[in-house]
């Protein structure tokens, strides 16, 4: 993966964690209305960070003369 594709990637991999970011948060305001879905969107959230964090490391990895 070049460089360019691996910005788009985690400008992309941003984007979904900011709204599982967000979805998390909205469902915390409305508890205990929908507290069935607290894992999912938890686990959601938690795998969009980790996404975006591997990302990261990758690109930092690439620019590592």
């Amino acid at each position: 993966m070049d460089a360019d594709e691996l910005k788009l990637r985690i400008k992309k991999l941003n984007a979904q964690a900011t709204q599982a970011k967000m979805d998390l948060h909205d469902l915390s305001e409305d508890l205990p209305t929908n507290w069935e879905n607290i894992l999912s969107v938890a686990q959601r959230c938690h795998d969009a960070h980790a996404a975006l964090t591997e990302a990261r490391k990758a690109a930092a990895a690439a620019s590592t003369p």
